[in-house]
């Protein structure tokens, strides 16, 4: 762990934590990972890292724009923030 902590103050990256016992501060991007990983990458083979890259653009594109969701009434998300408006 710390070698990991090392690594990332020499790219000056600051490391993201909740406190401790709060797993609802990560729950929205656990949710939307788990989502990517079931809906993309099962069964999944890419070539190249160009290759992955812009099937993610064009995975997020979908989610953001195409894919309904009971939790919004039947809308993506895109739709149902234009909606709320």
């Amino acid at each position: 762990m710390r070698e990991y902590q090392s690594m990332l103050k020499e790219h000056n990256v600051t490391q993201s934590m909740s406190r401790k016992g709060n797993c609802l501060d990560n729950s929205v991007m656990e949710k939307f990972f788990g989502r990517l990983k079931t809906e993309m990458f099962i069964g999944e083979t890419f070539c190249s890292v160009e290759d992955f890259q812009q099937k993610l653009e064009e995975y997020i594109c979908y989610f953001n724009n195409e894919r309904v969701s009971l939790k919004l009434k039947g809308m993506s998300p895109v739709q149902y923030r234009t909606h709320s408006m």
